[in-house]
């Protein structure tokens, strides 16, 4: 089996069509045509149905893709784990995060990180924690910050416990304060106030609804769909009042009240995941060093 093979395989998967796999691979059609034939001579298994006008992938198919998939991602981190040069003068890091940090904890890291290695490629994708532990496992990301318990707990990732944030409530400064003007705001006080709610794989939808249905009620949601920026100017133009994470609401408090919630209160855990069988590349782990020394 040639790494090559692989990359005409994953691009034909992914295209559905042989000529447009072969131009983006940039190769002739036959050759990539003869190499998926080889390919599938050394696995003693089909891995297209062909049809006019209509290439799918078979069971055999199927089940190389992922792997296939993890092995050019994992040849890609290699070869630029080998271009990099002495000093992190070069380089790039693949770090996911879901929105909320990539608005609380990430400017000020990542803005350090920059100073010192400012040759070194910062390439950031927001998404809930489910999306980023499945970007980790295939190998499109190198360092992931999630949320614990993990939706899917993995044991080919590794996390550490970076740190434990308060969420609080935040509110327009021109409609009533929540909880009755209380200085901090009971769960059970939103019970009739209007939320305004992210959408749905944000882990802070997921912990706010279950709170309040602990508190024995389902919330009510003036707006929901958004993601960070967009539930904050919601907020500000008082559509509703929103949980949130003490950071943001430090980072974002123009324009805002800021209200914290009552004891035993709403927490979250954040952590640092990467892939257990893969050490990061030399730049992803200096970036690890400062995100855990911060």
């Amino acid at each position: 089996m040639q790494f090559q093979q692989l990359q005409y395989f994953v691009a034909v998967a992914e295209t559905r069509h042989f000529t447009r796999a072969a131009e983006t691979v940039h190769v002739a059609q036959p050759s990539l045509s003869q190499q998926i034939k080889a390919l599938e001579r050394e696995l003693g298994a089909d891995l297209f149905r062909r049809a006019r006008g209509n290439i799918t992938l078979t069971d055999a198919g199927e089940a190389l893709l992922p792997l296939a998939r993890r092995i050019l991602a994992d040849a890609d981190t290699a070869r630029h784990e080998v271009q990099e040069v002495a000093q992190l003068r070069s380089g790039r890091v693949r770090l996911g995060a879901t929105p909320s940090l990539c608005t609380g904890l990430l400017p000020d890291v990542l803005r350090a990180f920059h100073d010192r290695y400012p040759g070194v490629r910062l390439l950031v994708e927001e998404g809930g924690s489910h999306d980023l532990v499945r970007e980790l496992a295939r190998g499109a990301l190198d360092l992931a910050l999630v949320v614990l318990p993990l939706p899917t707990p993995s044991p080919a990732l590794t996390t550490v416990e970076l740190l434990r944030e308060d969420l609080v409530v935040v509110s327009s400064p021109d409609v009533p304060e929540p909880g009755r003007g209380r200085r901090a705001v009971r769960i059970a006080d939103l019970e009739g106030e209007r939320l305004v709610m992210f959408r749905h794989g944000y882990d802070l939808r997921e912990l706010t609804v279950a709170a309040c249905r602990a508190e024995g009620f389902e919330p009510e949601f003036a707006v929901e769909g958004g993601e960070m920026d967009a539930v904050l100017g919601f907020v500000r133009a008082g559509l509703g009042v929103a949980v949130v994470p003490r950071m943001v609401a430090a980072r974002s408090g123009h324009g805002l009240r800021v209200t914290p919630l009552a004891r035993p209160g709403l927490h979250r855990a954040i952590a640092l995941a990467h892939r257990s069988d893969v050490a990061p590349p030399r730049a992803a782990r200096e970036l690890q060093r400062m995100l855990l020394e911060r």
